[in-house]
């Protein structure tokens, strides 16, 4: 099956170049069609960056520092997790067996 041309060049951008070019619209230096059309980027994939940006310093500011965990992250807690059942269940049936004796 053929992937679509924008599936095929979709990017994905780092917080890092997101910042500059949302700091590069707010300066005005040149207007945001200009600016969009230098990045390759859309407009409106451009006015949800700004938008994202503020919303994140918002939070910041009021002092929500809550993140989300990363897949790596979220992989060792299950495992963690699993690993504490599983000795939980060892010594609930320990504890039952020493009740018996």
């Amino acid at each position: 099956m053929s992937q679509t041309s924008a599936a095929k060049t979709r990017q994905t951008y780092s917080a890092e170049e997101k910042i500059r070019v949302v700091l590069a619209g707010l300066r005005g230096e040149e207007s945001i069609s200009a600016l969009c059309r230098r990045e390759g980027i859309s407009a409106s994939l451009y006015y949800s960056w700004p938008k994202d940006f503020l919303e994140a310093g918002k939070r910041r500011l009021s002092g929500d520092t809550a993140r989300q965990a990363t897949s790596a992250e979220v992989k060792e807690l299950r495992s963690e997790a699993l690993a504490l059942k599983e000795c939980v269940a060892d010594l609930t049936l320990e504890n039952r067996l020493l009740k018996i004796a």
